[in-house]
């Protein structure tokens, strides 16, 4: 027994020196000159980018006359220093890490054609097409990776998952309406439960037409209601172009602000049940969007109650 044991022991420590081999980060030293996995491309060569993650979700990026945009969302513009920040990254990897040789290592690294972290494909200006992907990261900022059509598959420190959004809000502003708050005089609400103007006086409250000389307006729910309506943030970009799907032409809740210097519109359509999102639309841009239920609840559900509390009933004497 104690023979077997000790060639159980034998075995294990050969399968671990194995792995260390096969798996062992190597360094430029032990594999060669340490090369760029782009040679000769530069950042301002790529014209789109396209990135899709584990949970499927994808977004696609393209260059429209020097500006980068989204591509699926009729040219929504994107923040042009996060796309560069990421093309620097992707042309400044190296083969300096080598980690592994093999197809089999691909899966259990997460960098195989159908197991992946991210899958970034990106085209050049010339029409060559490169795809990249990223895997697990066996310590903090470091990431594997490999060359679409190779084998190795190699280790940085210098592009992780989290530098490669999968979304949309992680390429765009995600404010879609800003309006200053202090400079609203007037809103407008419209909604299955009726019409609302509320008004700011002189001195900064806030009144309501039809008050009964005994009701009160609940001003928190104005001022409520009013900052989710001055800047409202976006979740999905959707495009120029009105569907019938999205539900503006009869919408389920319009907000008038006025400020004495501009007047500005903001409808809020159909609810979507599997995300929980509006669309919404804003005299302010040419885009419709995607918000969060959150976002426009009140707008959406808010009634007479909400802002006039019902009269207190006195207590009667015993």
């Amino acid at each position: 027994m104690k023979r077997h044991n000790q060639i159980l022991a034998g075995l294990l420590v050969v399968q671990i020196v194995i792995s260390a081999v096969l798996f062992w980060p190597r360094s430029s030293a032990a594999t060669g000159k340490s090369e760029p996995v782009f040679p000769d491309l530069k950042a301002e060569e790529i014209v789109s980018l396209t990135i899709t993650d584990d949970q499927g979700n994808t977004v696609s990026l393209k260059k429209e006359g020097g500006d980068w945009v989204l591509a699926d969302a009729d040219g929504y513009p994107a923040q042009a220093d996060r796309v560069t920040t990421l093309l620097d990254k992707l042309v400044g990897l190296t083969t300096g890490r080598l980690v592994a040789r093999t197809d089999a290592s691909q899966r259990r690294l997460q960098v195989a054609d159908d197991d992946f972290i991210r899958r970034i494909r990106f085209e050049t200006a010339d029409g060559k097409e490169h795809v990249l992907y990223l895997g697990s990261s066996p310590s903090y900022g470091a990431t594997h990776f490999r060359l679409g059509g190779e084998t190795e598959t190699y280790l940085t420190d210098n592009l992780t998952a989290w530098d490669v959004g999968s979304t949309a809000t992680a390429w765009v502003n995600t404010t879609y309406l800003e309006v200053p708050f202090d400079a609203v005089t007037k809103m407008t609400l419209e909604n299955k439960n009726g019409t609302f103007v509320f008004t700011k006086d002189e001195e900064g409250h806030w009144t309501m037409e039809g008050l009964g000389p005994d009701e009160s307006l609940k001003e928190s729910a104005v001022t409520t209601m009013l900052r989710r309506a001055t800047k409202v943030n976006l979740a999905v970009p959707l495009g120029k172009t009105e569907k019938p799907e999205y539900g503006l032409d009869e919408p389920n809740a319009i907000v008038t602000l006025e400020t004495g210097e501009r007047t500005v519109v903001l409808k809020v359509g159909a609810r979507n049940p599997d995300d929980e999102t509006y669309v919404v639309s804003s005299s302010e841009s040419p885009y419709y969007v995607r918000v969060s239920e959150f976002a426009v609840r009140h707008m959406v559900e808010d009634g007479r109650d909400d802002f006039v509390p019902p009269p207190v009933t006195p207590t009667p004497a015993p």
